[in-house]
């Protein structure tokens, strides 16, 4: 009775311990495969609970979610000759695990071989385009053809489904970049020095024009100056000559006051004459010109 118990403890921990390993879980995010001695016996993508023959079969499970690849950016030349460096990623799900775990069996593999799968997509399609073609609407297309290379090569070879492949940037080499970058600089130092020279052109045109035209219209002017001081002086002589006809002693009287008056302003002037001089004809004689 003794023996007995023990060894009914020791088949009841067995047979839980066979119940155990016959029942698995597999979750909303999970989808698995029953290998029995490693060959496929079934593929699981209900969850739920399941059975299995106790160390016999195996279970291997993968994620049913949809992952993402991001690989490291890499250069690559267009049909042009041109050499960019994009930056790509690309979404995708293991939509059949049992080819999933003949070619790859772990993510990371896989990971690996669809990083080469996308790079070798890339290089085929962009390499016939040109770099205008991947700046302009045309690039929505392009992408549209790796992906449905990428898809197709993914699918056969290792049973996932590719729901997207984008081209996150695609620039110039750091090298390349530089190199352009000087030569718009130079290009625009170059278009500076032409606007600044023609500038300085048109400045002096505009100078020269300016100068001329001054000259003109002080050449002008100078001219209807001259011309309106000798109608003035005209008017005047001819008024003076109007006026000195009329009484001419009284005339001549003025006129010799007025030489008096501008000779003898200055307090200091000494005239030395004789007494008989025209000059002091009206002085000593008076008005009428008698003595």
């Amino acid at each position: 009775m003794n023996r007995a118990l023990p060894i009914a403890l020791i088949a009841g921990i067995v047979v839980l311990i066979a119940a155990g390993s016959s029942l698995f879980v597999v979750n909303q995010a999970e989808q698995a495969l029953v290998l029995r001695l490693g060959a496929h016996r079934a593929t699981i993508k209900e969850p739920g609970l399941h059975a299995k023959i106790p160390f016999i079969e195996d279970v291997v499970r993968y994620d049913n979610r949809l992952l993402s690849l991001d690989p490291p950016d890499e250069q690559i030349i267009l049909g042009d000759q041109k050499r960019i460096v994009v930056d790509t990623f690309t979404r995708f799900r293991i939509a059949d695990p049992l080819k999933f775990y003949q070619s790859v069996r772990t993510e990371v593999q896989a990971r690996a071989q669809l990083a080469q799968i996308v790079s070798s997509a890339m290089r085929r399609v962009m390499g016939q385009v040109m770099l205008q073609s991947l700046l302009s609407d045309e690039r929505a297309n392009i992408m549209s053809q790796i992906q449905h290379e990428v898809a197709e090569r993914a699918d056969q070879e290792l049973g996932l489904q590719i729901v997207d492949v984008r081209l996150r940037r695609a620039d110039l080499p750091e090298e390349t970049s530089q190199s352009i970058y000087d030569r718009m600089k130079s290009e625009r130092e170059r278009q500076a020095k032409e606007a600044r020279a023609q500038g300085y052109e048109w400045g002096q045109q505009i100078r020269a024009r300016a100068d001329r035209e001054r000259t003109v219209l002080l050449a002008e002017a100078q001219r209807q100056a001259q011309i309106e001081r000798g109608q003035g002086d005209a008017e005047a002589n001819r008024i003076f000559a109007e006026a000195f006809s009329k009484d001419p002693q009284f005339f001549a009287l003025y006129r010799s006051l007025q030489a008096y008056r501008e000779a003898l302003a200055d307090g200091n002037t000494t005239l030395v004459l004789s007494p008989d001089n025209e000059f002091l004809r009206v002085m000593n004689s008076g008005p009428s010109g008698r003595r």
